[in-house]
């Protein structure tokens, strides 16, 4: 085995104290927040009414949890969210590697990639809602319209401009283009599929949301604009902070999954 040298150690000794620091401050800065939070609420500095308090949203988090209202709302958001996302990532490696084996279709259909994309997604929702009414399918559909034409177009992108020496190569040695797209395309896209994995969960969650907003009768967006129509701001904030730990959570958990498989 090799031996660490004494400059490795003290580097590897700052590098886990910087990493335990910056764990620390980032657990202080949520801390002070929420303490300012609550001591401005209690002194009126901010209208809690308006503005709601930790306190608060913790009553307000329990009653909902007891009622078997908040676990419901959370567990619908969620399984539109992951059932979107799964359905983006597998439509954006179909459509992406037929735009590759078709180099004319490829032209042809770019530029209505680029114009859907562009296209503010919050426009086709209600179009959705009138086509296929009001239930869980429409608003898995609009959060995949958030993300799958941003993602087809990156990873084709990444398709064309893999390494030009191993396309060579494999051609030389006789390979087809079914050969190049197993052996070199995907396999040397894994890295560019996993940061738009990245990306498209926090996309798709956006999308649900924007769908529970104008379809959904349950759900965290569903929640959000109900609190907002019959003044329970404690249900509006709750939901908006279940939202970040929700977001905050699935991308980590997809980003262990790519630092997994960068150790492999």
């Amino acid at each position: 085995m090799k031996e660490v040298s004494i400059d490795q150690c003290a580097f590897l000794k700052r590098y886990r104290r910087h990493k335990i620091w910056i764990r620390i401050t980032r657990v202080l800065i949520l801390i002070a927040f929420f303490a300012l939070w609550e001591i401005s609420a209690s002194y009126g500095l901010i209208d809690p009414f308006i503005f709601s308090s930790p306190s608060r949203l913790l009553s307000c988090g329990y009653e909902l949890f007891t009622q078997q209202q908040l676990t419901h709302h959370i567990g619908i958001t969620l399984f539109e969210t992951l059932t979107s996302f799964l359905l983006v990532i597998l439509c954006t490696l179909i459509i992406a590697t037929l735009l590759w084996f078709c180099q004319s279709a490829s032209e042809a259909l770019e530029p209505y990639l680029v114009i859907l994309n562009s296209l503010p997604k919050s426009a086709l929702a209600p179009l959705l809602i009138v086509w296929l009414g009001g239930n869980y399918k429409t608003i898995i559909l609009t959060g995949m319209s958030v993300a799958i034409f941003g993602s087809v177009l990156s990873l084709y992108h990444a398709f064309t401009h893999t390494d030009p020496e191993k396309l060579l190569l494999i051609r030389t040695l006789g390979g087809h283009r079914g050969h190049i797209l197993w052996k070199i395309i995907l396999p040397g896209n894994i890295p560019t599929l996993l940061n738009l994995m990245k990306v498209n969960i926090g996309l798709c969650l956006v999308g649900v949301i924007i769908g529970e907003f104008i379809a959904a009768k349950r759900g965290l967006g569903y929640l959000i604009i109900y609190g907002s129509q019959v003044f329970k701001l404690d249900w509006v904030i709750l939901s908006i902070l279940l939202l970040c730990m929700i977001a905050m959570a699935l991308y980590q958990g997809i980003d262990r999954i790519e630092r997994r498989y960068r150790r492999e």
